[in-house]
C-alpha cells in the first residue's frame, strides 16, 4: 500500500499552479520588454525634439555656422551642398534681406508611421525684414534618430517652404524719399539733392613707391588721412577697376591721379552752420536703433539731431521692395513679400530762411543766440545758435580730426544756446515793472531818490549791495528803463513784497512746457518754491538771483507787450493753431512801451544806437552777471529784446554768452533789425 503511495501521479492541483505561473512569467518577459522599447522611443523622442529646438534657436541667433552640425551629411549631399555651402547659402539670404527677431510657434515632432527610426516635424516661423513681417511659414521635414543621435535630414525648403534644388532669394528695395524740412516761403532747409562722390579706382593708382605716393597726395588734397584711403582700399570686394567711395566734396576740376568724382542723391542742408542746432542731421541706422526700433533696417537713415530726429518717423517714410524666390536663373517662382514705397512727408516751419541767416551770420562766431518771433501769431522766424557745426558734414562723412576739433572746442558747437537757460538780465525789468503797475505798489510819475551807484535796504545785508551804472538823483519808471536801473528795480520789488511778485510772474510761463520739438527745462522763478532772503528777492527783481529762461522763453514771455498785454505761445510750424492768453492790462502796456521807445529814442538810453536806423523800435537791453561773490569780475551775458513799436509785426531776443570785450547784442542786431523791419 505504501510503494503504490510514492508511485502516484501528481495531482490535477499541483498541474493547475505550473500552467498559472507559465503565463506570469511570460508577462514578465514581455513587460520587459515593452518598457525597454517605451524608454528608447522616449530617447528619440526627446533627442528629436532636440535637435529641432537647436535647429530654430540657431536661425534665432543668427549662428549660422552651428548649422552643418544639425544635419545628415547624405541628405547635404543629395542636394549638392557641402558645410560651407550650406552655412554661406543662410548667412546669404537671412541677412541679405534683414531678417530679424526669428520666431517659431505650433511646433510638432511625430514618429514617422513607416520608420520607427525617423520622426516627423512641423512648425511656423516668423521673423522681421527690412521690407516688414514674414508670418506664418509652415515647415515641415523630418529627423533620422540613430541611438541618441538626432540629425536633420535638410532640404532648401528648411529655408523657405517652396524653395527647391538651387533657388535663390531675391530682395529689391524701393527706398522711401525723406521728406524736406521746408521754411515758411517753402525754401528748403533740408532736402534730398545732388551730392558729389570723391573715390578712387586702385588700378590706376599705380604700384608701390608710385601708389604711396599717389594715396598721398589724395589725402592732403582733401583734407584725409592716408590710413582711411589705404582702408577703403582694402575691403575684400575691391578690384582694381571698381570705384571705391571714399568722401562727399564740393565739385572740382582738379583731381590727383586714380581719382574720380560720381553723383550721387543724399540729405543737403543749404544753410549749413547757419540752421545746425535747429535742423540737426541724419546718420546710418545702427545694431542699436533696429533693437529700439524693429521696423528700421541696415540701409536705413534716421534723424541723429534736432528736427531731423524729432520728426523723424515723419520725415522718413517706409521703403517699398519685394523678397522674391527665384530659380538659379533668375525666373521669379514666389513673391514672399511686397510693400509698396511710402515717402516722407514734408514738413513746413515757419521759419523765415533769409533772417535765419543774417542773424547767424551778425554772431559773427561769437557764443550766443538769436530768437525771432511774428509776436501776433507766435511764428518762430529765427532760430539761432553760435558757434555752430556743419550738418553736411555730419551727414555725408566727418573726418575725426574734423569732428575732434568741434568735441574740444571751449565755446561748444554742438549745444543749442536758444534752448539754454540763462539768468535774462534787465530785459526782465519790464516784467517787473509790468507786475508792480498792475498791483498799484508803482506809480510811473512817482521819481524815486537815489544816491550814489550802491544800495542796500540796511545794515543786515551785510557787505551785499544792489549796483548800478548811471548815478541818477531822481528816478522814475521811464528813467528806471532808460538808463536800466537796477537799484530801482530792486527796491520795487522789495516794496510789492514776494507775495504779490509771485503771484503775477505766475501768470506768465514758469514751470510750463512750450510743446515745442526741443529738450528744454521750463523757466524757473527760483530753485525753491519761495525766496530765502529779501536779498534773492531784490535781485529777481531785476532779471537776477536764481532766475532762469531760455531765449524761446524770454521772446514767448515779452510777447505781452507787442500784443497789448496778451502772452502768444510760439510755434514752429507753419499751420499749427495759435495759442494765447490774457496776462496784463492793456493800459499796463501802453505805458511800458512808450518807455521802451524812450530806451531807443532818448539819447541816454542803452539802446540809443539803434536810432540810427530809422525804423520804429521799443527796446530794453540786459547784462547778466555771473560770479561768485560781489567783488569779483565775472562772465558777462549781453541781451537786446526790440520790437517793431509801430505794426508789432516783430520780437528779437538776442544774447551773447560771455561777451568778448567791448561786444553787445546790440552792437550785433542792426542788419537784422532792417531786415525785419522791411518784411514784417
Amino acid at each position: 500500500m505504501n510503494k503504490s503511495r510514492r508511485n502516484k501521479p501528481v495531482t490535477s492541483t499541483k498541474r493547475k499552479w505550473v500552467w498559472l505561473l507559465l503565463p506570469l512569467a511570460a508577462l514578465l518577459i514581455g513587460g520587459g520588454f515593452y518598457g525597454y522599447q517605451t524608454y528608447q522611443t522616449n530617447q528619440k523622442m526627446n533627442a528629436a525634439k532636440q535637435v529641432l529646438t537647436t535647429f530654430v534657436n540657431a536661425l534665432k541667433d543668427n549662428d549660422f555656422d552651428a548649422l552643418p552640425a544639425l544635419m545628415t551629411e547624405n541628405s547635404l549631399t543629395e542636394n549638392h551642398y557641402d558645410q560651407d555651402q550650406l552655412i554661406e547659402k543662410y548667412q546669404a539670404i537671412l541677412t541679405g534681406i534683414g531678417a530679424e527677431n526669428y520666431t517659431s510657434d505650433d511646433v510638432t515632432v511625430t514618429q514617422n508611421t513607416q520608420n520607427a527610426d525617423v520622426y516627423d516635424f512641423t512648425y511656423t516661423a516668423s521673423m522681421s525684414t527690412s521690407l516688414g513681417e514674414l508670418t506664418d511659414l509652415t515647415y515641415s521635414g523630418s529627423i533620422a534618430v540613430d541611438g541618441d543621435q538626432a540629425l536633420i535630414e535638410w532640404s532648401p525648403e528648411l529655408i523657405f517652404p517652396t524653395m527647391s534644388g538651387n533657388d535663390k532669394v531675391s530682395i529689391t528695395v524701393d527706398n522711401a524719399n525723406r521728406g524736406a524740412i521746408l521754411d515758411r516761403n517753402k525754401q528748403p532747409l533740408a532736402e534730398n539733392g545732388t551730392l558729389y562722390q570723391l573715390g578712387v579706382t586702385p588700378g590706376q593708382l599705380g604700384t608701390g613707391d608710385e601708389k604711396t605716393a599717389n594715396i598721398k597726395t589724395i589725402a592732403a588734397q582733401f583734407n584725409m588721412t592716408e590710413d582711411t584711403i589705404n582702408a577703403a582700399l582694402s575691403q575684400s570686394w575691391v578690384q582694381d577697376d571698381y570705384f571705391v567711395p571714399l568722401k562727399i566734396v564740393d565739385q572740382t576740376a582738379n583731381l590727383p591721379t586714380g581719382t574720380s568724382i560720381q553723383e550721387t542723391s543724399g540729405r543737403t542742408y543749404p544753410l549749413g552752420e547757419a540752421a545746425a542746432q535747429l535742423i540737426g542731421y541724419i546718420g546710418t541706422v545702427t545694431a542699436e536703433d533696429i533693437e529700439n526700433n524693429p521696423e528700421l533696417s541696415s540701409n536705413n537713415q534716421i534723424g541723429r539731431a534736432g528736427l531731423e530726429a524729432a520728426y523723424d518717423q515723419e520725415l522718413r517714410g517706409e521703403n517699398g521692395g519685394q523678397i522674391s524666390i527665384t530659380d538659379e536663373n533668375g525666373t521669379e517662382k514666389e513673391v514672399l513679400l511686397a510693400k509698396e514705397r511710402q515717402d516722407g512727408k514734408d514738413i513746413q516751419l515757419t521759419i523765415d530762411q533769409e533772417a535765419q541767416q543774417i542773424a547767424f551770420d551778425a554772431l559773427n562766431g561769437q557764443a550766443g543766440a538769436t530768437v525771432v518771433s511774428e509776436p501776433k501769431t507766435g511764428d518762430l522766424l529765427v532760430l539761432a545758435s553760435s558757434p555752430s557745426y556743419d550738418p553736411n558734414l555730419m551727414t555725408n562723412g566727418i573726418s575725426q580730426e574734423a569732428y575732434d576739433a568741434y568735441e574740444n572746442d571751449e565755446k561748444l558747437p554742438f549745444i543749442s544756446r536758444f534752448t539754454t537757460s540763462y539768468a535774462p538780465g534787465s530785459t526782465f525789468k519790464t516784467i517787473t515793472a509790468a507786475i508792480g503797475l498792475e498791483n498799484g505798489t508803482i506809480d510811473p510819475d512817482t521819481s524815486v531818490a537815489i544816491s550814489g551807484l550802491k544800495w542796500q535796504k540796511d545794515s543786515s545785508w551785510g557787505d551785499y549791495y544792489v549796483t548800478r551804472v548811471t548815478d541818477v538823483a531822481s528816478v522814475n519808471l521811464e528813467q528806471a528803463l532808460v538808463y536800466s536801473d537796477n537799484i530801482y528795480m530792486a527796491q520795487q520789488t522789495l516794496a510789492m513784497g514776494e507775495d504779490a511778485f509771485r503771484e503775477g510772474l505766475s501768470s506768465l510761463i514758469f514751470g510750463e512746457d512750450l510743446d515745442l520739438p526741443f529738450s528744454m527745462n521750463a523757466a524757473q522763478i527760483s530753485n525753491d518754491d519761495t525766496f530765502d532772503s529779501e536779498i534773492l528777492l531784490a535781485d529777481t527783481g531785476y532779471g537776477q538771483g536764481e532766475l532762469l529762461m531760455n531765449p524761446i522763453q524770454q521772446a514767448t514771455t515779452y510777447s505781452v507787450f507787442a500784443n497789448q498785454g496778451t502772452l502768444v505761445y510760439p510755434k514752429l510750424l507753419l499751420d499749427a493753431d495759435t495759442r494765447d492768453k490774457a496776462v496784463f492790462k492793456a493800459e499796463t502796456i501802453t505805458q511800458i512801451n512808450q518807455d521802451l521807445t524812450a530806451v531807443v529814442s532818448d539819447e541816454n538810453g542803452t539802446a540809443h544806437t539803434l536810432a540810427s536806423l530809422g525804423i520804429p523800435l521799443a527796446a530794453k537791453t540786459g547784462t547778466a552777471e555771473i560770479k561768485e561773490t560781489q567783488d569779483e569780475q565775472g562772465q558777462e551775458n549781453s541781451f537786446l529784446f526790440a520790437f517793431d513799436s509801430e505794426d508789432q509785426g516783430y520780437l528779437l531776443l538776442s544774447m551773447l554768452d560771455d561777451r568778448e570785450e567791448g561786444q553787445s547784442a546790440t552792437k550785433l542786431a542792426p542788419d537784422l533789425l532792417t531786415y525785419l523791419a522791411g518784411k514784417y
